[in-house]
């Protein structure tokens, strides 16, 4: 394997030291670590060539942020997405979207069908606004251009989450039953009657959680019949038809299940943290599947908490997403967090409503304070082969930025070797330009 010569930029405002006088920890982050050139999605990437040697052999790379709403971190998975396409053979780019989601994108990329800017601003509502932004439709605008290229090996767009089931999932479902079993039409129109939604994305989801429980749950009732029924029915002659309707069926099913939490009440959590291990568990349950039916790698996007092996907060979250794909593959899963110094990010601010926010320097005792001292302004370094004293020093929990869609929110306890494989840091870091704001 070929290293980079090169020593990179010194992170601005560093100020050199001889090496008796370095921190051990510091010094021995700076060895290990590889300078990144750009962010941006353009231009040679030599730079992340020691990035195919951290990952290996792997089939699936989750790549996480530390905000969900940060340019830097939307640009450099493109980046980083393009690079493994060209050298690495990864076809697919998933998201932590919904799956009826990731289909209409994905016939996009694939055959042109749409406009990526009106699918982003039907799907990316609610709890996934952040991703109507322009980097998002950066990528997607330069898969389509790479499989107008390659019509006959195809990249590929998929979302893993449960927060949304649109009609057309629905309509996939029925319209093979209708092909494939027309004597169950009448029954999967009863069982599905009510649920197919006819809103937009934001107002389906809001006026579910308004539904009673009980409601919730007789509708999760009736999409676990419908998806039994079919379970039980011969492939016949069309096996892969019949495996991608069931697993349309699963995803409805998914969706419905989750809402059928009690999420609590204000004064009460309910079974909060029994639904928000549900949808971890699920999230890598669909990249599995899409994985194993496709044949591709994939990129997995999403928030550093849920690509890592260890939980932020145990209380909320007991099982993160990266746990449980580490049990379905092994060390064919490689997952790569962010960590940041300083910049600005959008989220939700005390009113609700969309906010940018700036942070400053990284305090004294985070892991970014000490992470941002390494002479380098933006690099990667695999967490599994730094050596001593930096090794225990990542094995060991500080507090940590690790910001959603919510803010001012308190640092979280992390070590970072324990959460995750490799770790990209960036000096700074700008909020994303969301799109139709």
């Amino acid at each position: 394997m070929t290293l980079l010569l090169c020593l990179g930029t010194a992170a601005a405002g560093a100020t050199p030291t001889s090496a008796t006088n370095r921190d051990p920890v510091v010094a021995a982050l700076e060895r290990f670590a590889h300078p990144l050139r750009t962010v941006e999605p353009r231009g040679d990437t030599g730079d992340l060539r020691p990035l195919d040697r951290m990952i290996g052999d792997a089939r699936v790379v989750g790549l996480g942020e530390a905000t969900h709403s940060s340019h830097d971190f939307f640009a450099m998975k493109h980046r980083v997405f393009r690079h493994l396409v060209e050298k690495k053979g990864f076809r697919t780019f998933a998201l932590e979207a919904g799956w009826s989601t990731g289909l209409r994108l994905n016939d996009y990329v694939v055959h042109g069908k749409g406009d990526p800017k009106r699918i982003m601003r039907e799907e990316f509502q609610a709890d996934y606004l952040w991703w109507n932004n322009t980097d998002q439709l950066a990528l997607l605008t330069w898969m389509r251009a790479y499989n107008r290229q390659h019509p006959h090996d195809p990249v590929r767009f998929m979302g893993d989450d449960l927060g949304w089931a649109g009609p057309e999932l629905y309509d996939k479902v029925t319209d093979y039953v209708t092909r494939a079993q027309p004597g169950l039409r009448k029954r999967f129109a009863a069982l599905y009657r009510g649920l197919r939604p006819t809103v937009p994305t934001g107002e389906y989801m809001a006026a579910y959680m308004t539904k009673p429980l009980v409601e919730r749950r007789g509708m999760a009732a009736r999409t676990g019949e419908a998806l039994k029924l079919l379970r039980k029915q011969s492939p016949g002659a069309d096996r892969t038809a019949y495996d991608w309707a069931v697993r349309h069926a699963t995803v409805v099913d998914q969706v419905a299940r989750f809402y059928a939490f009690d999420f609590g009440d204000g004064e009460s959590e309910g079974q909060l943290a029994d639904a928000m291990r549900y949808r971890d568990q699920v999230m890598a349950d669909n990249t599995v599947w899409w994985q194993k039916h496709t044949g591709t790698k994939v990129l997995l996007s999403a928030h550093n908490a849920h690509l890592a092996y260890e939980t932020t907060d145990p209380a909320r979250y007991p099982r993160m997403q990266g746990a449980f794909l580490r049990d379905r593959l092994g060390a064919a899963y490689v997952s790569v967090g962010f960590t940041f110094d300083r910049g600005s990010f959008n989220a939700l601010g005390e009113e609700g409503k969309n906010e940018r926010f700036t942070v400053g320097p990284a305090a004294a005792g985070t892991n970014e304070r000490t992470l941002d001292r390494v002479g380098l302004r933006d690099y990667a370094v695999d967490l599994r082969t730094v050596p001593e004293p930096a090794r225990t020093w990542l094995d060991r929990k500080r507090p940590t930025r690790s910001i959603g869609t919510i803010y001012p929110d308190d640092l979280y306890d992390i070590a970072l070797a324990r959460s995750h494989d490799v770790l990209i840091h960036l000096h700074d870091i700008e909020a994303a330009k969301l799109r139709d704001q």
